[in-house]
């Protein structure tokens, strides 16, 4: 029997993110707020024109123009309380959806324009995650990023900084910002240092670029997962590399369409990436400047490209399979979430058997 792929079922199903900026999910409400509380003064304090000035819709044309509102993000994210609440309420929105497992990106060097130290960024952040931790069901990580168009030098500050919190809140390190002339091989010293200490790596690559960027990422850098990876389509042995060493696609659907990294929706090549096999995630990258949440990540899966129940249900599994935990701990979040498809599974089919009954 069918399970019918409703809105409120992908809600209820525990689900994991694991690719999403914390600079890029700020709530347009609380951004207005803590201009307010810290004095500064933002382009509009109408929600509305700030919802238009910083979310992107259909007509967004690059990746330029997509990343034009997180400048007016980080204006107020230069104190520990904006980042502590910033993380906290980010957690607690996932967790609204059972999102059960969530590793938060961002860029420690963007919020020090007020004189915070990035041990102290990096602590806040992690306060608030733990915050939400002990009062939502969801378990959090934080992903440290370098960024591609700095100087490599602040790459290994940043990296250092990831190795310092290893274990203390931090699990992986990464490479963001525009691909375009910004190699990753650039920054190599970051990555040897982080691999040499055992720290998990992702890299954004093959967004914006081609399979050249992904290549790079892998044997330059070492990356454990790719952050996107659209273009990999484009490299049919690079494809298989990525397939046979079950390196995982973090995909990211509505920002992927925004950044035009695909024209629309159905050319994106997430369909036949499962259905070759590849160890594909559905994650949300950015759930304010995209508008979105990990359901309408996996509703625009469904309805654009046709993916049914067993596929999203392999396609979620393979994020709990992928996340930066130790062993025991991913197979323990494995475990409990075949138990809760099975029990939400079953209650699907009860309620199906009682409607066809009372026909």
């Amino acid at each position: 029997m069918k399970i019918k792929m409703t809105r409120e079922l992908i809600e209820k199903l525990p689900k994991t993110d694991l690719h999403v900026h914390l600079d890029g999910s700020v709530r347009i409400n609380t951004l207005i707020e803590l201009a307010k509380e810290q004095n500064i003064q933002l382009p509009t304090t109408d929600p509305d024109e700030m919802r238009k000035l910083i979310v992107c819709g259909e007509h967004t044309s690059s990746l330029e123009e997509y990343l034009r509102g997180f400048p007016i993000v980080n204006l107020v994210l230069q104190t520990k309380d904006s980042l502590r609440r910033a993380a906290y309420e980010l957690a607690e929105d996932a967790a609204r959806e059972n999102v059960r497992y969530m590793e938060v990106r961002y860029s420690p060097i963007l919020h020090t324009n007020r004189g915070l130290k990035l041990t102290e960024i990096s602590q806040a952040v992690i306060d608030g995650l733990r915050r939400a931790e002990r009062e939502f069901k969801i378990k959090t990580g934080v992903i440290i990023c370098g960024i591609r168009d700095m100087d490599p030098t602040s790459s290994l500050k940043l990296a250092e900084l990831a190795i310092a919190f290893k274990n203390k809140g931090v699990i992986g390190f990464d490479l963001a910002g525009g691909e375009y002339n910004n190699p990753a091989k650039a920054h190599k010293e970051a990555f040897d240092l982080a691999l040499k200490n055992n720290l998990n790596i992702t890299i954004h690559a093959g967004e914006a670029y081609g399979p050249e960027s992904i290549h790079q990422a892998l044997h330059y850098c070492g990356t454990h997962r790719i952050g996107h990876g659209t273009r990999l389509v484009e490299d049919g042995d690079l494809l298989n590399y990525v397939n046979d060493h079950r390196i995982p696609l973090e995909i990211c659907l509505k920002s992927n369409f925004h950044t035009k990294a695909v024209p629309d929706i159905r050319n994106h090549p997430i369909d036949f990436y499962i259905d070759y096999g590849l160890r594909v995630t559905i994650n949300t990258d950015n759930r304010t400047i995209s508008d979105t949440t990990v359901t309408d990540e996996y509703m625009l899966a469904i309805n654009e490209l046709k993916l049914d129940y067993p596929t999203i249900k392999y396609v979620i599994l393979n994020g709990f399979k992928s996340a930066f935990l130790p062993y025991k701990e991913r197979v323990r979040l494995i475990n409990e979430t075949l138990q809760e498809f099975e029990e939400i599974e079953e209650s699907e089919l009860k309620t199906k058997v009682k409607v066809k009954e009372s026909l």
